[in-house]
């Protein structure tokens, strides 16, 4: 007789779960999507009625207490969390990582708890990326590599086995936890007179998307959305002098109401 495919129910919105979920949607099946803080009542009452089904979460930003929780033991919700747990617990770990110039990332499948990304550790993979790297490239090869692991995990077992029967659980060490916030445009100003041409690339590579970069130039609010540190002897009329001396070259530029332009563009449009 033919295995069928496990049932799913997925918690799940932002980038993290627009490429989580047709990984898993390729061998499980997806039963129910939650989206938002309503959909937990409905998510009851299909755990009710399909109790072998699991749970899988993946960046939801809706707070599930207890009486959701305690419906997918022993397995738990399997949350997918872009970090080597317990370091960068919280809200914004792929972006915290960027900012700190990390060039080594990773992803952790744990099972979800009440206490904020705290659960013990069912898997953990480490990526190395180039600072050149983008964000949305991060947390594609991230949620792709950990939804695999999950839709190969769950197809290899028996929906009455726990995990921790299949697979060797991590307990994470709190006192090693280091902690994310939530991003807001208040962090969206470029300042290079406290940071460096290195650490203002950093900035807009993590805060692109959202909530961005932005810089004042002959006074037009812009977004920046890309530059990069200039070399020895390099110039452009486009640039930021840094703290530390670097120069930040901007290549790709937005003007307040108006479409994405070259910085050769802006300065022959806007340039006085």
């Amino acid at each position: 007789m033919t295995k069928s495919n496990p049932q799913v129910i997925f918690f799940g919105n932002g980038p993290l779960a627009d490429y989580a979920l047709p990984i898993l949607e390729k061998s499980c099946d997806i039963i129910f999507h939650a989206r938002t803080r309503e959909d937990l009542e409905t998510v009851k009452k299909i755990k009710a009625k399909n109790p072998d089904a699991y749970g899988v979460l993946a960046s939801y930003g809706v707070i599930i207490k207890s009486d959701v929780l305690d419906l997918f033991e022993p397995n738990g919700i399997l949350n997918i969390h872009p970090s080597l747990l317990p370091k960068y617990r919280g809200p914004s770990p792929i972006e915290s990582a960027i900012l700190a110039g990390d060039t080594t990332f990773g992803v952790s499948i744990m099972k979800l708890v009440s206490a904020m990304d705290a659960g013990p550790i069912y898997h953990q993979k480490s990526f190395d990326f180039p600072l050149s790297t983008s964000k949305d490239e991060i947390y594609h090869n991230l949620s792709e590599y950990a939804a695999s692991w999950i839709a190969k995990t769950l197809n290899s077992i028996s929906s009455s086995t726990p995990l921790s029967e299949f697979i060797p659980v991590i307990t994470q060490d709190d006192n090693q936890a280091t902690y994310t916030k939530k991003l807001d445009k208040s962090l969206s100003p470029l300042d290079p007179t406290s940071k460096s041409a290195q650490q203002l690339l950093n900035q807009i590579r993590a805060f692109s998307g959202f909530p961005k970069s932005k810089y004042t130039f002959f006074d037009l609010d812009c977004t920046i959305i890309s530059a990069h540190v200039a070399t020895t002897n390099e110039t452009s009329p486009l640039s930021l002098q840094c703290v530390d001396g670097s120069i930040l070259i901007i290549d790709q530029i937005q003007p307040a109401g108006r479409k994405i332009m070259d910085a050769k563009s802006f300065i022959n449009g806007y340039g006085k």
